[in-house]
């Protein structure tokens, strides 16, 4: 079984649709989004219109359920206070331009969702799907998270060796195995933090003989699109910036 993962669009247009075009295609079985689909840039409305046309199930990010539910922030990570305050005028931008068939669908996600390739009319290997980690949709399990803590999150999400978790939030792609269960960070489609701005997915295959591969991908997409179109709101142009810096260049950008 061939699956396809995105996470952290960000409301990025031109980054989902270059995504979901490599998607198509790669030949998958089922694709599903681990959140935030907004956030950040100029098309939450069309973002999340155009994961709910394509059937698209997925899972809530914290700028999903807190855009969904009116709360006061993005429950995001500060590391200066500038950063806390373009992370506001983000969030208040979101809100106020979010449509309420958009606020509908954001807050219609699920927290989790498991996939079973083979059905679960049998024993078999599951992948869970979240955003953050499967206690909590705001905190960020990182590359350099120690094998304990991968293990601490194996059984809060009842997995056993052959299993896989697949998540976000952190912009980041990695993946790494520990006691069987394999650990899958799709990165970001709309805002990658690693230094490549290239939109990012990953594909997760299972087969009998030989449990879960893990491949992920990089995607040209027009980044000067995505930039412009920040530029023409009112979001704070940094964000334009960072875009074309792949998240590497120092532009007080507070974490998603």
């Amino acid at each position: 079984m061939r699956i396809a993962l995105f996470s952290d669009v960000h409301a990025n247009l031109p980054a989902l649709e270059s995504v979901l075009a490599d998607i198509a295609g790669a030949q998958v079985d089922a694709t599903y989004h681990l959140g935030d689909l907004v956030g950040y840039a100029p098309w939450p409305n069309e973002v999340t219109a155009a994961v709910v046309a394509s059937g698209i199930a997925g899972v809530s990010g914290n700028y999903d359920s807190t855009v969904a539910l009116a709360h006061n922030h993005c429950g995001c990570k500060y590391e200066d206070p500038v950063q806390e305050a373009q992370s506001h005028e983000s969030f208040a931008w979101t809100r106020a331009h979010v449509t309420e068939a958009a606020r509908r669908a954001l807050g219609a996600l699920p927290f989790r969702m498991d996939v079973r390739p083979l059905g679960g009319h049998m024993a078999g290997p599951k992948l869970v799907l979240v955003h953050g980690t499967p206690l909590s949709n705001v905190v960020y399990w990182t590359q350099d998270r120690s094998d304990d803590f991968g293990r601490k999150m194996a059984a809060a999400a009842g997995l056993v060796a052959g299993d896989a978790i697949a998540f976000g939030h952190t912009h980041v792609p990695w993946t790494r195995e520990v006691d069987g269960v394999r650990f899958v960070n799709a990165g970001s489609v709309g805002r990658p933090k690693d230094g490549d701005a290239r939109a990012g997915w990953v594909l997760m295959t299972w087969s009998a003989a030989h449990g879960w591969l893990v491949d992920h991908r990089r995607v040209e997409y027009d980044v000067e699109r995505a930039a412009l179109g920040i530029l023409a709101s009112d979001l704070p142009p940094a964000f334009a910036d960072f875009l074309r810096a792949g998240g590497t260049k120092r532009t007080h950008e507070p974490r998603a």
